[in-house]
């Protein structure tokens, strides 16, 4: 369905568009091995993670993209609102360097996709597990990404849209008529049904690669920057929400059960066995020639989602630092505007993780160990905008809130607190090894998390304790509005001396703003942009 124009205040996005944009945004379909290991159960680990984490996220993300809707800075504006511009400054960080750490695992899926555009599936399989292939591939389609970021958006743009329906979006839906085709043709179905919708909650390490759901939904926030665009958005932007995420959540259980019925669970593999599925079915119904196309379809998607997220985050990170939280290296840009040095710094970043295929027993491992990371890192993020949409109901009550959970504070709080609560318990459950894959060592997975947590999370700090006034870019800060207690700190004091002051009370009125009153042409940066 189309956006609707409303006169007077240009193009209003429909219910259906703005849920279908919710659906692109999140959907990507290489997680769905992961969780096709747990049969019936996975369904309870989906809808789990829908109520507990997508939705609080779509609706507390909207509150505050609506606050801010005329500020800089995203998540790094709404929570340096609440904690302070050190704490602000550690969510944008976590928001791109957790994007930087996803892409060697995304791009391992690419490579998969890649070895399968063969006709022999057994000589597929074993290129797919070759370290060094996947090594050469993951760094070729990377850097490939990055060249053309560097030419602009409107490259991104382009091949991103495309990307994402080829690649995601109609893969998804023709793996579940597969799936639907197989079963009511008689096809055996290899998924363990004794299991049962309720898993088994005493297992914790059988609830590992289920903590990865809340990556699948991550994202989410990018579409709060929409709620104003929205027409009536109170009663419009939550219905969106929750028709989009149960299409989400359709996809995703119907997309995992489908892996479940081709492929028996003991023979699931994290990174081969989408390609793996779709090869079993088009065999089923002689098919066979169309699995190099979905092959090239699903590598293309790959590169369309990697596209999206470099020139995303990065762009978030650029715009603080400019305003004087980087030094004066990160804030270069080519001749079209393009992050430059940040983007080559962010390719570095993954060129090294991805030599990290050297001392991981498998491609596997290394794949599950950097997700694991991954989630780490992006559920510190998402517990920090939660805690500070509560606490600004606090701090700014008087600010408008063109978009408001709720009358009173109390919807507020059963959201962020579920969605608090919710990213904890994933951030606890994904130190746990996983029972279902090799991981090797215990002690290079606890080091690897554990240390890699330790160090990205004090990089910021110490970055934001270095920083000079020499950082700032005059015209970037010019454009930067400032935090509430930053404008209050600046604001004149017009109250009069004990020894003048009359008895009446002042005619001259007290300056005491409650909210930056800046404004910038360039919006909200920083949030998330889709992953397809």
């Amino acid at each position: 369905m189309d956006a609707k124009k409303t006169s007077g205040t240009g193009f209003k996005l429909s219910v259906m568009t703005l849920a279908i944009m919710n659906v692109t945004a999140v959907v990507s379909l290489r997680g769905l091995p992961a969780e096709a290991v747990y049969g019936p159960s996975s369904a309870f680990y989906y809808l789990f993670a829908a109520i507990v984490f997508l939705i609080p996220t779509a609706l507390v993300a909207a509150e505050l993209a609506a606050m801010f809707a005329d500020k800089q800075g995203g998540v790094f504006r709404w929570v340096g609102e609440a904690y302070g511009a050190r704490t602000g400054f550690l969510a944008i960080w976590l928001q791109w360097i957790e994007s930087t750490i996803w892409y060697p695992t995304v791009l391992t899926f690419g490579a998969v996709s890649i070895a399968f555009i063969g006709v022999n599936e057994a000589h597929d399989m074993t290129l797919a597990s070759n370290k060094l292939f996947t090594l050469v591939i993951v760094l070729a389609i990377y850097w490939l990404a990055t060249f053309i970021s560097l030419k602009g958006l409107d490259w991104v743009g382009k091949i991103s849209k495309w990307g994402g329906m080829i690649g995601t979006i109609i893969p998804a839906g023709l793996l579940i008529v597969l799936g639907i085709v197989y079963i009511a043709s008689g096809g055996h179905n290899n998924m363990d049904m004794s299991q049962g919708f309720f898993p088994d909650l005493t297992k914790l390490d059988n609830l590992v690669l289920a903590s990865g759901i809340f990556l699948f939904y991550a994202g989410m926030e990018m579409m709060g920057i929409h709620v104003m665009e929205v027409r009536n958005p109170s009663r419009n932007y939550p219905r969106a929400i929750i028709i989009g995420s149960l299409i989400t959540v359709c996809i995703f259980v119907l997309g995992t059960f489908s892996l479940g019925f081709i492929i028996p669970a003991k023979d699931i593999s994290l990174t081969q066995s989408l390609l793996i599925g779709f090869d079993n079915y088009f065999r089923y119904l002689h098919m066979s020639w169309a699995s190099p196309v979905i092959a090239v379809a699903l590598m293309f998607g790959v590169l369309a989602g990697v596209l999206t997220w470099v020139a995303g985050p990065s762009k978030g990170i650029y715009a603080v630092g400019k305003a004087g939280y980087l030094p004066p290296f990160f804030q270069k840009a080519n001749r079209i505007g393009v992050q430059r040095n940040i983007l080559l710094v962010q390719g570095g970043v993954v060129t090294l993780l991805a030599l990290l295929f050297v001392v991981m027993p498998s491609v596997q491992s290394f794949y599950q160990i950097l997700s694991q990371l991954t989630v780490l890192l992006y559920l510190i993020m998402y517990m920090l905008m939660f805690s500070a949409a509560i606490v600004l109901r606090y701090k700014l009550r008087d600010t408008p809130r063109p978009f408001r959970l709720g009358r009173g504070n109390g919807l507020m709080w059963l959201l962020g607190a579920l969605g608090f609560c919710g990213a904890l318990l994933a951030f606890v459950l994904s130190f746990i090894p996983p029972a279902q894959i090799q991981t090797g060592s215990s002690a290079v997975w606890y080091s690897v998390l554990i240390v890699g947590c330790i160090v990205v999370v004090a990089a910021p700090f110490v970055i934001y304790a270095l920083r000079k006034p020499s950082w700032r870019d005059p015209q970037a800060a010019a454009d930067f509005a400032p935090f509430h207690w930053e404008a209050a700190a600046t604001a004149p004091k017009t109250a009069p001396t004990a020894a003048t002051a009359p008895k009446a009370p002042s005619a001259a009125p007290k300056s005491t703003p409650s909210a930056p009153t800046g404004s910038s042409a360039a919006g909200n940066k920083g949030g998330h942009t889709p992953k397809q």
